[in-house]
């Protein structure tokens, strides 16, 4: 890195002898100077930030959000008549042990560049061997809980959403099934006689679970009431036939 040159260096060194400065001098110096360091941050801001765009896109590249498929055939074939370039590859360093490129170092490559879940396609995340939708396959990580919102129910139990979340938030539903949830509450408020507004704080937990309550007993009561009529219409049918 080549040394700074200062601005005003002529003047410095002409009152580099003096013992004494002016308020004006000194003031005049340190203005100067000020100025050039403020220039000098502003063009290292700016180069970090212009690198840090292009590590970015680069690793936005390699591990992006956005799935990127493959295309296998004709893969051997091609990195055999590509002058040593193996398909699938950005540079030419995918030879084998054979002499070959594609056979053993591209297969690797193409594995590395492949979600380890069997039949996916898709690029892994970073530090990974997974994509996204199957990052709870590893069983090392621990960043990552799977979504345990009921979509239905069967006779082994509710089956449950299963989308991997993070392990953060308190509330082990993905981004749509808490929107569902809130839906559900707000809902079930309105029923309650509780007009929920955004602008002020939520009703307590006690309300919240005393309107659960009820419609639990009502759920009840109905499967019951049916019960009843089911069992009254038995026996009016076997009272016909006798």
């Amino acid at each position: 890195m080549r040394p700074i040159s200062l601005d005003g260096s002529e003047e410095d060194a002409a009152l580099q002898g003096a013992e004494y400065l002016s308020r004006n001098e000194v003031a005049r110096r340190r203005l100067r100077r000020g100025r050039q360091l403020m220039k000098l941050y502003k063009r290292l801001y700016w180069g970090l930030i212009e690198e840090v765009r292009v590590r970015y896109r680069n690793y936005y590249w390699q591990y992006g959000r956005s799935p990127v498929e493959e295309e296998e055939s004709g893969s051997e074939g091609e990195g055999e008549d590509n002058g040593g370039f193996a398909s699938g590859t950005m540079d030419g360093e995918g030879m084998g042990e054979s002499g070959r490129a594609g056979e053993v170092g591209g297969s690797r490559k193409r594995d590395k560049d492949r979600c380890a879940f069997p039949g996916c396609k898709t690029k892994p995340m970073a530090l990974t061997m997974y994509c996204h939708p199957h990052i709870l396959s590893d069983p090392r990580q621990k960043l990552y809980k799977p979504c345990s919102f009921p979509i239905k129910s069967s006779h082994s139990g509710p089956v449950i959403c299963g989308k991997p979340i993070l392990c953060a938030p308190q509330l082990s539903y993905c981004p749509t099934h808490v929107q569902k949830a809130q839906k559900n509450v707000s809902q079930a408020l309105k029923r309650a006689g509780l007009f929920h507004n955004s602008s002020r704080p939520p009703p307590r937990i006690n309300v919240i679970i005393a309107e659960c309550v009820r419609q639990i007993q009502a759920k009840r009561r109905e499967a019951q009431r049916a019960l009843d009529e089911e069992e009254a219409a038995d026996v009016e049918e076997l009272s016909g036939d006798d």
